[in-house]
């Protein structure tokens, strides 16, 4: 590489840091690694110059990542790439992506019954496959002064966001936090106003880890029937915010971002802290809906429920939603150079944005998967 190329790609790298930064990390990605990777990258970064996708607003801060990554790598081999994401949320990912008017979507949730149908049609009559590329943990992130190590379980949170619960000193809550001064202060319940992947998810812990506290279902819509609704995760980790006395379900990187105490987690096994090793810890043990496809949904029911010492359970798995087959093959061959670079190079740097960077296992079954696609 010539004094002029390398340069130029360092300027990349730094636009890319720039970019990292603004998403709401207080640290910076390791650089020599990063820039190693880049310089590694096996990303062909053929195919067409711009993509698009939209969907969860969970993943936006690793997409922003993704892409600065990406276009980092491809500078490096010469090439000009843009990725357009709008975190517009889930349900709408996946709509846009089953009427032709984005390239991928990212979904919080895997795309299934009636829309899998119709993201089949989308496609030439191909399956779309499900390609878990971000995870996070969810918070309970909370606002109450005074109150620092807060401890939930499932049965209690679950009654919280039904609204069984009202008040912060319950006799449930207050028998998880022996000691703790809880103030005689009402819940607000901030949830997610959208359709939204985070909710699902969210639920779908509260059904299994209540011990039946929680019989409202899961889906895209909250369906606890108390609370206040607000858009995006931005949008409810800025209300509990600014908001005493309040709790709401977000991913790491939005509490983090809006500087918000998570509740620990005791499953059974004592009280566990949201950290990457503990969330870490959840991912190892999820499961493949169909351990020999490539489509690689996830069934999350054994984590939600696991009484492993040091797992923190409520972890959430964000899609890339993709063709396996069916796209024209200049955005075919983009498609599968964006989420090479992503599975590879993108990883750096995620634990600093509050998510967890892909465990070597799931990559491998990742990159084979986005080999597979046609």
């Amino acid at each position: 590489m010539n004094l002029k190329r390398s340069s130029a790609v360092l300027g990349v790298v730094a636009i890319g840091a720039v970019a990292l930064s603004a998403c709401g990390t207080d640290n910076n990605t390791n650089s020599a690694g990063a820039s190693s990777a880049v310089a590694n990258s096996t990303a062909s970064c053929e195919g067409k110059a711009r993509l698009s996708g939209a969907g969860s607003s969970a993943q936006k801060n690793a997409m922003d990542a993704f892409t600065a990554a990406y276009i980092a790598a491809c500078s490096n081999k010469g090439k000009t790439v843009n990725v357009a994401y709008n975190p517009s949320g889930s349900g709408d990912g996946r709509t846009q992506f089953i009427a032709k008017q984005i390239d991928f979507a990212g979904s919080d949730s895997a795309i299934k019954d009636e829309q899998a149908a119709q993201a089949k049609a989308r496609c030439g009559g191909n399956d779309a496959w499900n390609i878990p590329l971000v995870f996070g943990p969810v918070a309970l992130a909370y606002h109450l002064d005074g109150v620092d190590n807060l401890v939930l379980n499932g049965e209690v949170a679950a009654k919280i966001f039904n609204g069984a619960i009202k008040k912060w000193n319950d006799p449930a809550i207050a028998a998880l936090n022996h000691g703790v001064a809880l103030p005689d202060q009402n819940i607000t319940v901030f949830f997610r106003s959208d359709s939204s992947g985070t909710t699902d998810n969210f639920q779908q812990f509260l059904a299994a880890a209540s011990h039946g506290a929680w019989t409202q279902g899961a889906g895209s819509d909250f369906r606890g029937g108390t609370g206040q609704g607000a858009k995006g995760s931005a949008g409810v980790a800025q209300g509990v915010a600014t908001t005493p006395g309040s709790i709401t379900y977000v991913e790491k990187s939005f509490a983090d971002q809006n500087k918000l105490t998570a509740a620990r987690l005791d499953s059974g096994s004592g009280p566990v802290a949201l950290s990457t090793a503990s969330a870490s810890k959840a991912i190892d043990a999820a499961q493949f809906k169909n351990p020999n496809g490539n489509d690689l949904a996830l069934d999350l029911k054994s984590t939600y429920t696991s009484k492993e010492p040091g797992v923190y359970p409520l972890i959430l798995a964000t899609y890339e939603v993709v063709c396996s087959k069916g796209y024209d093959p200049d955005t075919a061959t983009a498609v599968k150079s964006f989420l090479t670079s992503a599975v590879n190079e993108g990883q750096s740097g995620l634990a600093d944005l509050g998510y967890v960077p892909l465990p070597q296992h799931f990559k491998e079954k990742v990159a084979a998967s986005i080999n597979a696609m046609g």
